[in-house]
């Protein structure tokens, strides 16, 4: 999760900002960052899955890590639906200003 957190900050971040005529390239790291984000968050939900298995059928070795392995899958994906959130209320609100 750190490194979603880490990727999408680096993006925020006013003091690195790039001149506008790089802008297209900006555009290809953006979609770069968030398939990454979206990959990290679909491999820690498989992991999940597989620990909450593991658990149904007694095959876990390791209770602890297995709650934590679950517990990470929820807070990636708790944490990209508010980022989908954020994103959606951002066009919303660009789409109602008037040119």
């Amino acid at each position: 999760m750190y490194n979603t957190i880490d990727k999408l900050s680096s993006l925020t971040n006013t003091s690195n900002a790039t001149p506008v005529s790089k802008t297209a390239d900006a555009g290809g790291d953006f979609s770069k960052i968030l398939q990454e984000s979206i990959d990290e968050v679909n491999d820690r939900q498989v992991k999940g899955d597989r620990a909450m298995a593991d658990l149904a059928t007694g095959e876990v070795k390791d209770l602890h890590q297995a709650a934590i392995a679950i517990n990470k899958a929820e807070t990636s994906m708790k944490l990209m639906l508010e980022i989908r959130n954020k994103a959606l209320s951002a066009y919303k609100e660009i789409s109602k200003t008037q040119i």
